[in-house]
């Protein structure tokens, strides 16, 4: 995955305020290509394992108890320089400090209710692919 794949994942508050399909709008408009899908629900221990880097921070509990608090829907995606890419595409984490036009400022709610996820590394990005889709899963 590295160099061309990232991940993201449309979090529940996205999702709950019926703004996926937006989100997915503005993802394919900026020329990336969906590789892989799905609906999903986070149990405490899946989220608890996928954001165990963040486990001494003090918002881990509240991140975790976020992310299992709905549907998500994580994404592999393609374009050339993907993780870089992506993440200009959705904006900084504070929506309040995101530029104009990005999926954050446009869809999150707070700093805790960003609305997506990207990976911040193509090392990540691909250990994060594999976390949500199987080689089987992935096109």
């Amino acid at each position: 995955m590295a160099g061309n794949r990232t991940l993201t994942i449309i979090k529940p508050d996205a999702v709950a305020n019926g703004k996926t399909g937006a989100i997915i709008q503005k993802i394919t408009d900026a020329g990336f290509r969906i590789v892989a899908m799905k609906y999903t629900r986070l149990t405490t221990e899946q989220a608890g394992k996928f954001y165990a880097v963040h486990r001494e921070r003090p918002f881990y509990g509240d991140l975790v108890k976020f992310m299992t608090s709905g549907t998500v829907v994580p994404a592999i995606l393609e374009k050339e320089n993907a993780v870089e890419e992506f993440r200009k595409l959705i904006g900084a984490t504070n929506p309040a400090n995101a530029a104009e036009g990005t999926i954050r400022k446009l869809f999150a709610e707070s700093v805790e209710r960003n609305a997506i996820h990207g990976s911040d590394s193509d090392e990540n990005a691909l250990i994060e692919g594999n976390f949500f889709f199987s080689e089987l899963e992935r096109f």
